[in-house]
This record gives C-alpha cells, sequence and structure tokens, in this order.
C-alpha cells in the first residue's frame, strides 16, 4: 500500500509499505477514507534530523473497518470508524476516568510497530477501546465533520473543558489554527458570550466570527495583550485558550489572563521553560493547565451535532489532496495557503 513518509526536515515523500495485517487478536485494520495534515505534524517538518529509514507519520483518520482480530467486539466489517490519534484500552483506569491519552497500555500512531494515519489503511491495535463507529456511508457529506473528531475538534473542546469555559466566563483564544478555531466553537457551545480570537489571517478569523468570536485582534505582542485587555475593561479575561505551542504566544496568554483566571494549553509546547513565578502566575492566582486531549473521551458528546448538522467543524478544511500530492499539502500548511489539508487516499 502507500503510505506518507518523513525523512528529514521537509521532506515528505509517499512511498511503497507492506499492507497492515492483524498482530493481535484486539488489532483491527482500517481501510482509511479520509486523513489529514494536523499543525502539529509541521514540527517534525521543520526540525527532524535526517532518518535513512524515514518514519511514518498523521494521526487523524476516519475509514472503513477491512479485518478484526477474534477479541474485538465493538466494530465490524464494514462499519465506518473514527480513529482517534491515541489508541487505549478503554478499561484501565486511566481510561475510565477519561484520560484515554495515558493509557496503561495504549499509545500513539507512528511508533511501536504501528504506522500513521496517512495511508492507504492503518493497522488499530486495541480495536474496541479506540475506534468508534459512526452511522454514515463512506460517501457522507459529514465525513470531513467527523474527521475532526479524531483530533482538533476533540483538542479545541478539550481546552475550553480543561479551563472550565462556561456562560459566566469571557475567553481569549490565541491561534487562529484548526484547534483555536475549533476552541472557538467549543467555547460558545459552552455559553460563553464574549470570545476574543487573536489571529492575523482574515479568511481564518472570518470564519472563527462564524464560529462564535466575537472580538477579533489581530496585533502581537505587547500591543495585542493591550487590545485585548482594552476590550476586557483592563482586566483580560477568565480564560485563555493557548492553541499555538510557541513561547510569545505562551508569554501573550501570561499578558491577557484575568486574576483569578486559567491559561489552557493545547498547542503543542516548543519549548521546556516558561514564567511560572509569582510575577507571572503565582501571585494573580493563575491556573495552568492543558495537554493531549483524550479525543476518544469526547466523540460521543460531539458526534450527535455533527450528526445532527447543527454544528460543521470540517469547516476548516480548506484544501483537499490525494495522497500522493500530500508532500505539497505539507508545503501550503507551512506557509499558511491552507489552514488544513483533507487527504483523499
Amino acid at each position: 500500500m502507500r503510505a506518507t513518509y518523513i525523512y528529514g526536515a521537509g521532506d515528505i515523500r509517499v512511498i511503497n509499505v507492506p499492507d497492515p495485517a492483524i498482530q493481535q487478536p484486539t488489532d483491527a485494520i482500517v481501510r482509511v477514507v479520509r486523513a489529514c495534515i494536523c499543525g502539529s505534524d509541521l514540527h517534525p517538518y521543520h526540525s527532524m534530523p535526517v532518518t535513512a529509514g524515514g518514519q511514518s507519520i498523521g494521526h487523524e483518520c476516519v475509514g472503513i473497518v477491512e479485518d478484526t482480530g477474534a477479541d474485538v467486539t465493538s466494530v465490524n466489517h464494514g462499519d465506518l470508524v473514527i480513529v482517534p490519534f491515541a489508541w487505549c484500552d478503554g478499561t484501565c483506569d486511566f481510561c475510565r476516568e477519561g484520560l484515554q491519552t495515558s493509557c496503561r497500555h495504549g499509545g500513539f500512531w507512528n511508533g511501536n510497530g504501528v504506522g500513521g494515519g496517512q495511508a492507504e489503511a492503518i493497522r488499530v491495535p486495541l480495536a474496541d477501546g479506540t475506534l468508534v463507529a459512526a452511522p454514515v456511508e463512506e460517501d457522507s457529506p459529514l465525513i470531513p465533520s467527523l474527521l475532526t473528531l479524531s483530533d482538533v475538534y476533540g483538542t479545541g473542546y478539550h481546552a475550553a473543558i480543561k479551563a472550565r469555559v462556561s456562560p459566566r466566563t469571557s475567553v481569549t483564544v490565541i491561534g487562529d489554527g484548526a484547534v483555536g478555531l475549533l476552541a472557538v466553537l467549543s467555547a460558545r457551545q459552552l455559553g460563553a458570550e464574549q470570545i476574543i480570537l487573536m489571529g492575523r489571517h482574515t479568511a481564518r478569523t472570518d470564519l472563527g466570527r462564524e464560529f462564535g468570536a466575537t472580538h477579533v485582534v489581530a496585533e502581537r505582542g505587547d500591543d495585542g495583550i493591550q487590545k485585548v485587555r482594552d476590550l476586557t475593561g483592563g482586566d483580560g479575561t477568565h480564560v485563555v485558550i493557548e492553541a499555538v505551542g510557541y513561547m510569545p504566544a505562551y508569554e501573550q496568554a501570561v499578558g491577557v489572563v484575568r486574576p483569578g483566571g486559567v491559561i489552557s494549553r493545547v498547542g503543542v509546547p516548543q519549548y521546556d521553560n516558561a514564567p511560572v513565578g509569582f510575577a507571572s502566575l503565582f501571585g494573580p492566582n493563575i491556573t495552568l493547565t492543558g495537554g493531549p486531549a483524550p479525543a476518544r473521551a469526547y466523540i460521543q458528546t460531539l458526534m450527535p451535532g455533527i450528526l445532527a448538522g447543527q454544528v460543521n467543524p470540517g469547516r476548516v478544511f480548506d484544501r483537499e489532496l490525494t495522497l500522493d500530492q500530500i508532500p505539497g499539502g505539507y508545503k501550503e500548511m507551512d506557509s499558511r495557503q491552507a489552514l488544513k489539508v483533507l487527504i483523499r487516499p
């Protein structure tokens, strides 16, 4: 089959690899119907050292179950399933607590003999705990929105949930990528009435307004911080969702959060050290939260709104390419020509 591999910074190739096969009785084989490129895929695209054998890449997909191991009972051949970005058993204590990204027996794609989602098919370990069937056909117009449940919609929702967004909270979202825009949508769904989106790309921030942003701040740094404070009576917002992952975004979050507020980070951090001392977080009683979203925990909560046509998170996809065109998709996302690229194998 064909699969996407990364061989180093900027070096994306689509190559022939062996077809996945059942290895454990808890496995399933899923034929990928749609996949996509994630903003977090751009981190290795920028910095991965040259690797002779390459590494599979991709962690978001939906597809059709083609085969199952003897112990799989929750999905059947022919089911269209959502494949969240971490696989899990669904039964350990962390899974039962809704933290499937810390599953005692789970893991993430592209490691330990498990391939990636930017491919024609994928082996899914622990299929009963990982996969969620959706009651649609593979040609349904809902497929792009269902695909967002594998990561970006669940991640935006996770950011808002961890920050305890409610009708009583004002919210700033830093970042106009897919996660930031779906954090706006999630904050609106949870009742926030003032949602400030910090972003510079007009096409994206216009979509953010449609998703529920009440204000857009294009300025960055001190100017952006001042603009948010001007919009909030000088105080900042109760919640700041940081959906970028770079230090300037974290510093901006510290600058716009209200005393007693919450900073919820879901942008994969590209730094190890950040201000957490008296002046930044301790003195004003700021809570710092976030982390990799347990997307599996949110699928059953978020899918009904998609199936009912109440929300359309799939609007974050503004390019559709074939699998063989995926190297160009990385270039388009890296240059901000595309917001999020949908892949049709």
